[in-house]
């Protein structure tokens, strides 16, 4: 690959499968999988979710994330509760038996990002998180590029 720069969508997305890898490592000294701390942080971070809004954060099927839930749930880790504006959907939640393994889950994500981050300035750090932000927010819009067309 001499003198093609590196392409940022690949490099984004090495990035994202190494974070995976590391954090389904750390997760199994827990006594989890790595697709079910997503679960929990997802949870965490949106009380009352409902699957199908989990199932796209996860980017799997629908099915799959009822799965995740059901093992969850039988750890005492999550909670269905009936949602009142859809008789047929589930909004889920975390027990407090999850709060210790969240709080042993944030640490060792702390420690995830400590390592992906060293010898980063705290000036390095806070411009790659703006950058990737920006990039983000370019991309939320899930058309073409503005302006542009499919074809050119």
């Amino acid at each position: 690959m001499h003198g093609v720069p590196e392409n940022i969508a690949f490099l984004a997305t090495d990035v994202g499968r190494l974070f995976r890898k590391r954090f389904d490592v750390v997760s199994r000294q827990l006594g989890i999988t790595g697709p079910q701390w997503r679960v929990l942080a997802a949870v965490n971070r949106t009380p009352g979710i409902n699957q199908g809004g989990l199932a796209g954060w996860l980017e799997v099927e629908a099915i799959t994330v009822g799965r995740m839930i059901d093992r969850l749930e039988k750890l005492g880790m999550v909670e269905r509760r009936a949602d009142p504006a859809d008789r047929r959907a589930w909004r889920i939640y975390l027990t407090p038996a999850a709060d210790p393994l969240i709080a042993q889950l944030h640490e060792f994500g702390r420690g995830v990002f400590d390592e992906a981050l060293d010898g980063l300035s705290s000036a390095e750090h806070a411009q790659l998180q703006a950058l990737l932000q920006r990039v983000r927010a370019n991309l939320i819009d899930d058309g073409p590029a503005k302006g542009k067309t499919v074809d050119g």
